[in-house]
């Protein structure tokens, strides 16, 4: 997203979701859960249809909306929704 010079759509909810789904997968809480690309894909897209979405087209907007989501509480509810997606997945992975 650095150095860009097209507008882009950048969904910023999206960005953080991903980092921090790929951090908890490997954590040792969830070594038992699937970590195939799916099940990830799956544990993101949950999580994100629970979470409001923030997107943007440039890098200021990016890092203001950045700053804005990576707050505590938003930060916490977050969690919370992958949590909750990661247990929806490891009970009914679609493979």
């Amino acid at each position: 997203f650095n150095n860009m010079t097209e507008p882009v759509l950048v969904n910023v909810t999206e960005e953080i979701v991903r980092g921090l789904v790929s951090f908890m997968l490997y954590s040792p809480d969830y070594q038992t859960f699937c970590h195939c690309k799916e099940c990830e894909l799956e544990v993101m897209a949950i999580a994100l249809n629970k979470l409001p979405s923030k997107y943007v087209v440039s890098t200021e907007a990016r890092n203001a909306a950045y700053e804005q989501i990576n707050c505590p509480e938003n930060i916490e509810n977050i969690n919370k929704q992958i949590i909750r997606a990661i247990h929806i997945v490891s009970k009914k992975p679609h493979h």
